[in-house]
């Protein structure tokens, strides 16, 4: 297991205790210093405070979302859950990727960032997460979620970014204050504290080439008023748990449940979400909180909230004081034809998935995205491809993969094919080949051929799993255009079209491209062709949790 693991060596913390062992029974390693302050792993004392409350947060966005829009208690009483409402900028960090075309029918997917703030800006969240030294502190981003309603509404799929993935965070602008921040090559949850959540969307939208419609957040007080309102949600193990310390291991959640299945709310609920030590590891905490969520969606769609006029107006109220939106959603009415897009979505349609990841080669502590692995999920998202096998049938053209890039034709024209400077790099390296010997240089004469005569191959190489071809931010709209003409060449996707700090043009050539000049039609995934490395659930299946040996009694 990598570096998350507590069976394996991980050295993550819990809100109760400082960093973690190996394994139980062995000396716990001295926290180090390092950069980013709370932005880090394994080097800063609280940095796992109130963990479980993440998947909570995201538990009181959907629960929002299902009933803000049916308490229709009048005018007076919608101007009041209106102005509960907390908004803000939808994108702060610069990304240039477009809204994904209609389908067939007109039907567009819907893409919404679901993040949970670590904010201590209230006594209420600091009684509930701890960490009073960061009061007044910009909050990180502790869960981050994408949720995926496909075209037609049929399923839907989330996705999760562990916290501390090392990604590129685009340049940002905090909204509120005007401050700039540079682009910076470190762990997603800093994104928050580099230009709100809209700096957040920027970066997932840069890291997967999907066009996010919306944000949601919420902070630990929601999280609490909002998973109470619930009235529990059932659980299970296979064996007895109790997540204490011991000898050698500090922390734990303080669950303790016999075997079998079990209702939690309020306290028990908090704890089987930060529970970790029992499990094994992180990515097993992950699957335990999935397991939450799912029991959670089944027992909302049991419970006949919507007839209970007192009820619905409390969870009504909770809701709407809990979420903070981006503004383009931010009514109840807004809301509301949100929810009701997701509210017919059958349970065994929904599909939750882990980010495939890989230790990070520069920390341990860290982790990066699977090459491979993670670049089908994205894709599968961005070809709004059902993650489960109930998906429909694909079309021919689909089959046939992306289809290559073409100039917008509300952008500016590209200019002429001889006047573009381009340059070709060799990336055609991986962990278990070497590059191809001249590769830059057999793609800059497939780029002569088509116009492009100052194509030049440059002399170093940069490995890369996919081809893309880049341009200069500053070059705006018009980069862009050339940039896609010069893809469109050789039939390179426009997904794989960016934006760089770069000063030219330049067409990497990944490993997926070691021989041919025009870049070969990728196999388009299908329904329910997940890597096993997502670490898929659905959402009607009921699964008990396996204890850590050391945690059963």
């Amino acid at each position: 297991m990598a570096q998350s693991d507590v069976r394996a060596g991980g050295t993550r913390h819990d809100s109760g205790g400082p960093a973690q062992d190996k394994r139980p029974g062995t000396a716990a390693p001295a926290a180090g210093g390092g950069e980013g302050g709370r932005g880090g792993r394994g080097r800063r004392r609280g940095r796992r405070r109130g963990g479980g409350r993440r998947i909570l947060r995201w538990s009181a966005i959907v629960l929002s979302v299902l009933i803000l829009g049916t308490a229709g208690a009048g005018y007076l009483y919608y101007r009041h859950l209106n102005g509960n409402i907390d908004k803000g900028k939808r994108n702060s960090g610069e990304s240039d990727v477009t809204k994904t075309g209609p389908n067939a029918a007109g039907q567009t997917p819907l893409n919404i960032l679901l993040i949970g703030s670590d904010s201590r800006n209230s006594a209420e969240n600091v009684k509930l997460g701890g960490g009073r030294d960061n009061v007044g502190s910009k909050p990180l981003a502790d869960v981050q979620m994408l949720l995926h309603v496909s075209a037609d509404r049929e399923s839907a799929s989330v996705v999760s970014i562990p916290r501390d993935t090392r990604v590129d965070i685009p340049k940002c602008v905090d909204p509120d204050t005007g401050e700039k921040y540079p682009a910076k090559n470190t762990i997603i949850n800093e994104t928050l504290q580099r230009g709100g959540p809209g700096c957040t969307l920027a970066t997932w939208q840069n890291l997967t080439g999907v066009y996010i419609d919306h944000w949601m957040m919420v902070d630990f007080a929601g999280v609490v008023d909002m998973a109470d309102a619930i009235g529990g949600v059932p659980v299970c193990v296979n064996q007895n748990v109790w997540d204490r310390p011991l000898s050698g291991q500090r922390g734990g959640s303080g669950l303790k449940l016999t075997a079998g299945t079990h209702k939690v709310q309020g306290k028990e609920a908090l704890q089987w979400l930060r529970t970790r030590h029992a499990w094994g590891s992180d990515p097993l905490r992950a699957k335990a909180q999935h397991m939450y969520m799912n029991a959670m969606i089944r027992t909302l769609k049991q419970q006949n909230v919507f007839t209970d006029t007192g009820r619905l107006m409390g969870l009504a109220e909770a809701g709407t004081k809990a979420l903070k939106v981006s503004e383009e959603i931010g009514t109840v009415k807004e809301l509301y034809d949100v929810g009701m897009q997701l509210k017919s979505v059958p349970t065994n349609r929904i599909t939750m998935t882990t980010m495939p990841w890989l230790e990070d080669p520069l920390d341990r502590n860290h982790l990066v995205p699977k090459p491979e692995d993670a670049d089908k999920l994205w894709a599968m998202l961005r070809d709004d491809v059902s993650f489960d096998k109930s998906g429909k049938a694909r079309t021919a053209a689909a089959d046939a993969g992306p289809s290559p890039a073409s100039v917008k034709a509300t952008g500016p024209a590209a200019a002429p094919a001889a006047g573009l400077s381009v340059s070709v790099v060799n990336g055609t390296a991986d962990d278990e080949q070497a590059a191809v010997p001249q590769r830059a240089a057999a793609i800059v004469a497939a780029l002569q051929r088509e116009g492009f005569t100052q194509a030049v191959a440059s002399s170093g190489q940069d490995p890369q799993a996919r081809t893309r071809v880049t341009y200069p931010k500053s070059t705006g709209e018009q980069g862009r255009a050339n940039a896609l003409s010069v893809a469109k060449a050789v039939g390179v996707p426009s997904s794989q079209v960016r934006a760089t700090d770069d000063v030219t043009t330049t067409l990497t050539v990944g490993s997926d491209w070691r021989e041919g000049t025009t870049y070969p039609k990728q196999k388009a995934p299908e329904a329910g062709d997940l890597p096993d490395s997502a670490d898929a659930l659905t959402a009607d299946k009921t699964e008990c949790m396996d204890v850590y040996k050391p945690y059963r009694w």
